[in-house]
C-alpha cells in the first residue's frame, strides 16, 4: 500500500469515529478540518479524542504512518472554532510505549487554540463531564 492510499484510507476511519470530517490534505502534514458537534467557545476534548483514536488505532494496524496532524475545528464552514496539532513522535512514542496515554493526550491538549469569541454565545462552555474523554481508549 502506498502513502497516498494509507491516507486516502484516514478519511473514511476518522467518519467511522464519529468525526464529521470537512477536509483532510496533505500527507505530511496530515492537514485535518472537522465539523463540531459542540459548537460552544471552546473545542470539545471528546471530539479530538476520537479523532486520535482513529489515527492511533491504524498507526497501531500498520495501516497508517503517523505524522504531524494539524486539526482545525469548524462551527460550520469558514467559521472557526480553534485549531490543535499532535506530532508524529508522540503518536510512535505512545505505540512503543514510551508515554502514557495520558502524556500523549495531555500534550495534544497543551497545543489548543481558541478563535477569540467568534459566533460564540456567551452562556456557551465546554461540559466538564467529558475531561476524561480525550485519552485514547483501549490498552496501548
Amino acid at each position: 500500500m502506498t502513502g497516498d492510499e494509507r491516507t486516502a484510507d484516514v478519511e473514511p476511519a476518522l467518519r467511522s469515529y464519529g468525526v464529521s470530517v470537512e477536509s483532510i490534505d496533505g500527507d505530511d502534514p496530515l492537514d485535518l478540518t472537522y465539523m463540531t458537534a459542540f459548537p460552544g467557545r471552546e473545542i470539545h476534548r471528546g471530539e479530538i479524542g476520537r479523532a486520535l483514536n482513529a489515527l492511533i488505532d491504524r498507526a497501531e494496524a500498520d495501516e497508517w504512518d503517523p505524522v504531524r496532524v494539524e486539526g482545525t475545528v469548524v462551527r460550520s464552514p469558514g467559521d472557526v472554532l480553534g485549531t490543535w496539532h499532535a506530532e508524529a513522535e508522540w503518536f510512535e512514542e505512545l505505540i512503543r510505549y514510551e508515554i502514557s496515554e495520558t502524556e500523549f493526550s495531555s500534550r495534544v491538549l497543551e497545543t489548543v487554540t481558541h478563535e477569540a469569541d467568534a459566533g460564540a454565545d456567551p452562556g456557551d462552555s465546554p461540559d466538564d463531564a467529558t475531561a476524561g474523554e480525550t485519552e485514547p481508549e483501549g490498552d496501548r
